[in-house]
Order: structure tokens, then C-alpha cells, then sequence
């Protein structure tokens, strides 16, 4: 690849540039190196959302289909800055950047785009998307003349050679609050809805999982799978699990079973012989071969739920609304676990998405309750002398800075939900009223 054109442009580009020459200059390079023709290429792209238009977006032609015609299914969006506006991570201006982006993402003309690009030209980052979950693919990177075709590259393999899964994990560091129930429900419920789903039992020393299910786990295949890195992956490893109506109708998702040699392991003797990246690496071989992949982790920060977290490209938290200690362990995991994963990744990832409150009937005025603990915890959190952040959109995450939204998606109590580890089927797939529950959480989290 010829990397000299964009070099020269960023170059010639004024310190001082606004946003149409950061365009004119830059980005039409960095489209071109892209991979992407004038004929692929929309500026002012409208979203479909009131007025607003994308900077550009593109998208590869195909026969007679010339996207600069048709004007529909985008690929990728780019937003441009001007030189002035600052795109370091956590300031201001990135953040309403970002915000920016997504927006355009999700709106309506643009639901086939599976990119998003930031860039001032001294800054650029790249988000994927994915449904609704919109994540950072790369770190938000400073650019230079010295790094460009590094940069640039790194981008380009990544729009070239999309992966197919979403890596959640579904992990709070309080107990309790339905991890493994939520896991194999958003598996059923995504098998209903025809996404090919893998769930994981990483939470050997319980292994509720596999229970959940009716399997018995693997002597050690999970085991030998994580430590024999080039091995290939044992037949034994995946399990289907199968389900059928009396009509007929029948669904299915796949499993990894925990396995007794993982669950006789001190956390010492593990970390010498399994990286906790390691499971990250593994699962890079079935992220072409699912729509989603859970990991359900152990309530503890320990060995299995960095691995868990370090694995996958988001975080689901599940807590209790009348459980202060769900709500605090949530603000540990997304205030220290999650941002410390991020510093050993360096891509990036993964993300905190949204608390939701699992499982629990609530009252007015234990709602009320809840949300005066949840505001007590946003303002001691934006006053925290050595690590403010403010935690509104992970707790109230349609709350707008002109007006205030206190909803938190919740699943009810139901019973039938919990009784269904007794017959080892998914809720989902028993009652009605359990899986419209779900259907509300896979739709409010990850469909678009």
C-alpha cells in the first residue's frame, strides 16, 4: 500500500485546520487508502434522525448497486473535527464526539453500518457496532506523519475482516444477583430470535451453568483447551444444547462446559500456566461462527473473571435494586475492574454497558429508595478526588443533560424463572411471560 499520499496530506494540513479542510485535505485520503472510491462515497450523509447528516459514509458498490445512487446501507461513518477541537480520551469535546457518532449509528438510515470513524486528524479512533452495542475497536489514537500507515493499517484489516460475534460478559462482583440465569436466557432467547449463540461456564468452583443445563462437566477438556495453545479444539469441547416443542419447533445454542481440572486449581498454580488473556485468544477462533458468545464469571475478582472480562468486548452487570452491595460492587467493576482490563488490552476494551436490576418485584417505593442510593452514588462518584467519573449513563442511560430520565430496565420477579433450574430448560422456553421478560432485555441491549 501506498501510504505517501495521506502522509503528505496530513503534513500539508494547517494546525490550525477547521473541520471542511481537515475533509478536503484528510479524510478524503484516508477514505481512498480505505479502500473506498468517490463513487462509494456519500458527504453529508443523512442519518434519518431529524436534521442531522454524518460527515461522510461509505460502502463498497456491488453491480449495479453504486452507494453514491442509491444512498443506502451504509458500511462505514465518518465524523471529522476541526484541528481546535480536542479528541484526547475523556475530555469534553471526545466525549460529545463519541455520543455524536453513536447517534448517528443507531438512527434509522444508518442501521447497516458496522463502523464508525472520530478523527480531527490529530486523533482518530475506531468504533464497531454491533446490533445495538456500539464498542472502541482500536484504542482513540494520536496520529503522526511517523505512525500514520500503522494507524491506518491497523483500521483497514480491521473494516476489511469483520468479525461476526459479540463477547459479553455477564459478571457483577456481588453474588446473587442472577449471572448464570441471565446467561442461559439470553442464549435461549437469541436461539429463538435464529442468532447463532456459544455460552461459557467460567465459574468452575460452582459450575451452575452446566448444572443449569442437566450436563455434567468435562473431566478437563476446558482445562487443556486454555493451556495447549496450539492445540485444535477437542470435539468434546462444544456441547449443543438442544430444545423441542410438541409442535415440533426446536431451538439450540452450544455450551462450553466448566471441567473438574479447573475447578482443583489454586489461583497461583492457574496464573503459571494460564494468562489471563489467554481465553481472549481462544475464543478469536469461533468469533466467525457465532452472533454472540456469554461468559458466565464468578463473583470475585480473581483469575477467572479478569479472564472473563479481559475476553470479551463489553460487560452485562446484573444487580438488585434492593441490594446496596449489588449497586456498589457494580460501580467497583466500572469504576476500577473494567479500566483495568483497558490499561492491560490496550485496544480500547471492553466497555461497562448499563446495570439492569434482575429479578426482584418493585414498589414505588422501593424504586424511590433505589434511585436516591443510585444519585448518592453518581455525586460521590463525580467528587472522587483521585478518580471522578460520572456514572449517569451507566446507571440512568437515557437521562439527557436537558432532561432527567431515572429509568433502569428491569426484569421482574417471576417465579417460574427461578424454579426453571429444577427442570434444566431455560425459563425462556417454558413460559410465556419469561420470555417476553427476555425479549425485552435482548431488545433493549443488544437488537437494533
Amino acid at each position: 500500500m501506498d501510504f505517501s499520499p495521506i502522509k503528505q496530506a496530513l503534513i500539508n494540513l494547517p494546525d490550525s485546520a477547521p473541520e471542511p479542510i481537515v475533509c478536503h485535505v484528510f479524510i478524503t485520503e484516508l477514505l481512498k487508502i480505505l479502500g473506498f472510491n468517490s463513487m462509494e462515497t456519500v458527504p453529508e450523509f443523512t442519518t434519518g434522525k431529524g436534521g442531522n447528516a454524518v460527515d461522510y459514509a461509505v460502502r463498497k458498490n456491488s453491480n449495479q448497486d453504486i452507494f453514491i445512487e442509491t444512498k443506502s446501507k451504509p458500511y462505514l461513518l465518518v465524523e471529522a473535527k476541526g484541528r481546535n477541537i480536542n479528541l484526547c480520551p475523556n475530555t469534553a469535546q471526545y466525549k460529545a464526539t463519541v455520543n455524536q457518532l453513536k447517534d448517528y449509528l443507531l438512527s434509522p438510515n444508518c442501521k447497516s453500518a458496522q463502523w464508525g470513524i472520530i478523527t480531527n486528524a490529530n486523533h482518530i479512533q475506531l468504533f464497531r457496532k454491533h446490533g445495538k452495542v456500539i464498542h472502541p475497536e482500536l484504542p482513540c489514537l494520536e496520529i503522526t506523519p511517523d505512525n500514520l500507515d500503522k494507524v491506518v493499517l491497523a483500521i483497514k484489516q480491521k473494516i476489511d475482516a469483520p468479525q461476526k460475534a459479540l463477547t459479553v460478559a455477564i459478571y457483577n462482583n456481588k453474588g446473587g444477583v442472577g449471572k448464570t440465569t441471565t446467561t442461559v436466557n439470553l442464549a435461549a432467547t437469541l436461539a429463538l430470535l435464529g442468532k447463532r449463540t456459544l455460552i461459557l461456564d467460567f465459574d468452575p468452583n460452582q459450575q451452575d451453568l452446566t448444572n443449569s443445563l442437566g450436563l455434567q462437566p468435562k473431566a478437563d477438556s476446558l482445562y487443556s483447551w486454555l493451556v495447549n495453545k496450539n492445540s485444535p479444539v477437542s470435539d468434546g469441547l462444544i456441547r449443543s444444547c438442544k430444545f423441542s416443542t410438541k409442535k415440533g419447533v426446536s431451538w439450540q445454542f452450544d455450551i462450553i462446559t466448566s471441567d473438574e481440572k479447573l475447578q482443583h486449581l489454586e489461583e497461583e498454580e492457574l496464573r503459571k500456566m494460564i494468562s489471563p488473556l489467554r481465553l481472549r485468544q481462544a475464543l478469536e477462533a469461533f468469533k466467525l461462527k457465532y452472533d454472540y458468545i456469554f461468559i458466565d464469571s464468578p463473583p470475585n475478582w480473581r483469575f477467572f473473571s479478569q479472564s472473563a472480562v479481559c475476553a470479551t468486548d463489553v460487560v452485562l452487570i446484573p444487580t438488585k435494586h434492593n441490594s446496596i452491595f449489588s449497586l456498589e460492587n457494580a460501580v467497583t467493576v466500572i469504576k476500577r475492574f473494567v479500566p483495568e482490563i483497558q490499561q492491560q488490552r490496550k485496544d480500547g476494551g471492553p466497555i461497562a454497558l448499563p446495570i439492569f436490576f434482575n429479578g426482584e418485584s418493585i414498589r414505588e417505593a422501593g424504586r424511590t429508595t433505589a434511585e436516591q442510593a443510585i444519585d448518592e452514588i453518581i455525586e460521590k462518584s463525580k467528587k472522587d478526588k483521585v478518580n471522578p467519573i460520572d456514572l449517569t449513563p451507566y446507571f440512568y442511560p437515557k437521562s439527557t443533560f436537558a432532561k432527567k430520565d431515572r429509568h433502569v430496565f428491569d426484569i421482574p420477579s417471576f417465579a417460574h424463572i427461578a424454579n426453571s433450574a429444577f427442570t434444566r430448560i431455560p425459563a425462556a422456553y417454558q413460559h410465556k411471560t419469561a420470555r417476553e421478560y427476555y425479549l425485552a432485555l435482548v431488545k433493549e441491549y443488544f437488537l437494533q
